[in-house]
């Protein structure tokens, strides 16, 4: 799925044409995801274009204050921190500290070398379905995308990769898109937090650095969203038992959810 081309909001994708079964496809205009909205314009025509109503924020305070959004024009914000009760102790440094790690190879091997950088994520990715903010959190966006006559919503985090790459595959999932569809969406915004990134590996690199560490740290893998997909089965059997009794979501807030954002295909 290609990037919607904005030049003031990184990693910005509209779920819309998604595949999903029984002939359907996710409806255009819905739902998107991006990275962080510290440096939007609101009167960029294709920012603007879109109407969003509804920005949900599911970044940690630090994270809020450090680079606060900017809102489209008429849009109202939703704070929904899915990591506040985990990521002191989870052993994966925040985004706002990437930066920090990728200018300084050393630093990086120390906290995050041998492995421990995947073990991290994936110790993340297991809370984004068990952690009590993280519930909290993702039961409010499906919340708000299950609100009758809500308008276009957009969800982010910093990079707009694993807390909202992790909310993208529950929407797909609960709206009846094949595995091969989330997987494909999961990992297509590796190609641009790869370009967003770039000077910052180059950097780390030609420091000596791990190239496999920086691409580990900055991008998604597939066991990141393995972990979390089991957890989901272990504790849950099934998404849709995830999203009933993990998140709190009624039945009918499912049923709106698929009935708003999903349309016969061309």
């Amino acid at each position: 799925m290609p990037a919607i081309p904005a030049a003031s909001v990184a990693n910005l994708r509209d779920l819309g044409g998604l595949p999903l079964g029984d002939g359907r496809a996710v409806r255009a205009g819905r739902v998107l995801r991006s990275a962080q909205l510290d440096r939007l314009d609101p009167e960029e025509p294709v920012v603007a274009g879109l109407g969003i109503r509804t920005v949900v924020d599911l970044r940690t305070e630090r994270e809020r204050s450090e680079r606060p959004d900017r809102l489209p024009a008429g849009a109202r914000a939703l704070v929904a921190d899915v990591l506040s009760d985990h990521l002191a102790g989870s052993g994966l440094p925040p985004a706002a500290r990437l930066k920090t790690l990728l200018a300084d190879p050393a630093l990086a091997e120390e906290h995050l070398g041998g492995g421990r950088v995947r073990e991290a994520f994936a110790r993340t990715y297991r809370t984004f379905v068990s952690g009590d903010s993280a519930r909290a959190s993702y039961r409010a966006l499906l919340g708000e995308l299950g609100t009758p006559g809500a308008g276009p919503l957009l969800f982010h985090c910093s990079a707009g990769k694993d807390r909202t790459g992790w909310a993208a595959t529950v929407v797909l999932s609960l709206l009846g898109a094949d595995e091969e569809t989330v997987r494909d969406e999961y990992l297509a915004v590796n190609p641009a937090v790869r370009q967003a990134f770039a000077p910052m590996i180059e950097g780390f690199t030609t420091q000596g650095g791990d190239p496999q560490l920086a691409l580990d740290l900055i991008g998604v893998l597939p066991e990141y969203l393995d972990a979390a997909l089991d957890e989901v089965a272990v504790r849950h059997g099934s998404m849709e038992a995830y999203v009933r009794e993990g998140l709190g979501v009624p039945d009918e807030v499912t049923a709106l959810i698929r009935e708003r954002l999903t349309v016969t295909a061309a």
